[in-house]
């Protein structure tokens, strides 16, 4: 069975969702490639190289792959995706763009959200917001497959495989092009790979009050900054805050929720972290149902205490 890992980058540096992928990439067995798609990514490329279990790195760079333009990445992978039984990509916001076109152009079922795989065709994925899991058994011969890169454990470096470069699928007159992007810069973790998440929810009351409790917090624990949906869409943070169902999927060794209820949206998003502290004056809050250590009280008076207590 051979096997090919789009990677997640940013040209200069290597996701660690490629590595995780790459883990439930060799309980499929077989040999496993990685697509380093981008411009300017020799250094991402070069690091997948060393990811252990990897037969080769296959690097393809154009002006298009550079920005992960959907249709330059689809185009791409369906140009290669003849030589592979399965193609397995990470469930990142980019990945979550192109792979199902990439399902659609090649006719096959996309499986989503991997979290477990059982054998090469069969798959357990959580449902209704990680309330059920369900198990997919696939027929078809040529697999698409998105993983939660939370739910694997990261393939260690000590490969040495070979980069070869690949031709980038030509631009056969997109009707989409990059026009431009902002980028927040923080000296804060990214969420997704954070090692510790600090939240806040609706309770904050206002951007002013959320980023007065929430980001300090953060800042003295080395954390990255959460937010509910509730919390965002009422303005007191930006989207790329979000953890939840339709936000991030986050699973960092200790995550602290600050007034946050604890929707089952919300836990979608969550509650794999190894270890859950709940702060809410709502003794009945469901939050608590999944948090390891809960403390009922107002947030106003329970986080400046924590903050002296840390020093």
């Amino acid at each position: 069975m051979a096997v090919l890992v789009v990677a997640d980058h940013t040209n200069a540096a290597l996701g660690e969702a490629t590595a995780k992928t790459v883990a439930a990439a060799q309980k499929l067995g077989g040999d496993i490639d990685i697509l380093v798609a981008g411009q300017g990514a020799r250094p991402a490329a070069d690091a997948a190289a060393k990811l252990a279990g990897v037969r080769k790195v296959l690097l393809a760079e154009s002006d298009a792959l550079g920005h992960q333009l959907a249709e330059a990445v689809t185009d791409t992978v369906v140009s290669l995706a003849g030589g592979y039984d399965a193609i397995l990509i990470p469930a990142t916001s980019a990945g979550k763009n192109y792979s199902p076109r990439i399902a659609a152009k090649l006719d096959v079922n996309q499986i989503t959200d991997v979290i477990e795989v059982v054998s090469p065709d069969t798959f357990v994925r959580p449902i209704y917001a990680g309330n059920a899991l369900e198990t997919v058994q696939s027929s078809d011969a040529k697999k698409v497959i998105t993983v939660r890169p939370t739910a694997f454990k990261p393939v260690a470096d000590g490969g040495s495989a070979p980069v070869e470069t690949v031709a980038a699928a030509p631009a056969a007159g997109r009707e989409a092009g990059f026009v431009g992007e902002e980028v927040v810069k923080s000296d804060r973790p990214e969420l997704a790979g954070a090692k510790i998440v600090v939240s806040g929810g609706r309770a904050m009351g206002s951007a002013e009050e959320f980023h007065r409790v929430i980001e300090p917090l953060a800042d003295k624990l080395g954390a990255a900054v959460g937010a509910s949906r509730a919390a965002v869409d009422a303005g007191y943070a930006p989207n790329d805050y979000q953890v939840g169902q339709t936000g991030k999927v986050v699973a960092p060794d200790l995550y602290i929720a600050v007034g946050i209820s604890g929707a089952i949206q919300h836990l979608a998003g969550m509650k794999d972290s190894k270890v859950i502290v709940a702060i809410n004056k709502d003794a009945d809050a469901p939050i608590f149902q999944v948090a390891d250590y809960g403390i009922v009280g107002d947030y106003k008076t329970v986080v400046p205490e924590l903050m002296a207590a840390l020093g």
